[in-house]
């Protein structure tokens, strides 16, 4: 499954060969979409070789926080995933103490195209997913996606959040250097699921 994605991956960001892209030399402005989500992002302490950011998210006088949490990827070992620099790993979700993300969840349901909001959650600590990262040093594409051309400081990734019939599938995408992450559809019909999964935890 994880060797498709990168078949998948190459129709929907339109990507090409990303693993001898340099960085921009130009600074990077954020490029919104009607689709995805953007939120800011400061980095914490590495808790061994586990990278962490805060998430916020301010909008309509609530502010959503979350920590966003990922284990060291590894490459896929297929000349596919070797050519686009495709590497799977493991991550979490971590609640935030006073995280009021009611606004939040209100422009996910938006951009994931889901019909309606989760109305009692049931709450926990952290929220695991498998991430599949989709290239490095990519730039933001006008109107949603990444692309090579001009390099930027994005790295794309899939994850899957949830268990069996309620796993879902969304893009959340990280630039450290801007100090920006975002969440982005991947199907709708994933949307409902997904919007269920992380209100549990946003």
């Amino acid at each position: 499954m994880l060797t498709a994605l990168a078949v998948s991956f190459t129709l929907v960001c339109a990507c090409n060969h990303t693993s001898t892209a340099t960085p921009p030399s130009t600074q990077e402005q954020y490029l919104p979409d009607p689709n995805s989500v953007g939120f800011d992002i400061q980095p914490l302490e590495s808790e061994g070789s586990t990278r962490q950011w805060l998430a916020t998210y301010t909008s309509q006088g609530k502010t959503a926080k979350f920590i966003v949490k990922l284990d060291p990827a590894k490459p896929l070992d297929d000349k596919e995933s070797r050519d686009f620099d495709i590497q799977t790993g493991t991550g979490k979700l971590v609640a935030v103490p006073g995280s009021d993300a009611i606004a939040l969840l209100v422009d996910l349901k938006k951009a994931l195209e889901a019909k309606k909001l989760p109305t009692t959650p049931k709450r926990v600590s952290s929220l695991p997913f498998q991430f599949v990262t989709l290239g490095k040093n990519l730039s933001q594409a006008v109107g949603g996606g990444f692309k090579t051309n001009p390099p930027g400081n994005w790295t794309p990734m899939k994850i899957f959040i949830g268990e069996r019939e309620q796993e879902g599938e969304v893009f959340l995408n990280l630039n450290p250097v801007m100090k920006k992450g975002q969440f982005s559809i991947k199907d709708p019909d994933y949307g409902d699921i997904v919007l269920a999964q992380l209100a549990r935890v946003l």
